[in-house]
């Protein structure tokens, strides 16, 4: 199943109609995992993956490992909670 058929993405469709139009524009997820260094986890610190992921490719493509993208590595505490926005805003200058 490709992401495109979710839910989430119909919606999209439905609000944006127009997006999907222009062959410049591209639909991306970003996730985040958390990992300890080391397996210390009495650790004060943990670092963060932002990975980028491309949706324009076809389903045996878009979830394939050399189309995923490490796009920073964030230090932090153990949790970055509402912080993370201040961590991804030079990405989202870079995307645009």
């Amino acid at each position: 199943m490709h992401p495109f058929d979710s839910e989430a993405w119909k919606h999209f469709n439905i609000v944006h109609p127009r997006f999907l139009l222009e062959i410049k524009n591209m639909c991306l997820e970003l996730f985040t995992d958390e990992f300890n260094p080391f397996e210390l986890f009495a650790a004060p610190f943990s670092y963060w993956s932002m990975i980028l992921m491309v949706y324009n490719l076809p389903t045996e493509m878009c979830m394939r490992p050399e189309f995923m993208f490490l796009s920073m590595i964030i230090l932090g505490s153990n949790s970055l909670g509402q912080n993370i926005d201040v961590c991804l805003r030079p990405l989202i200058h870079k995307l645009k």
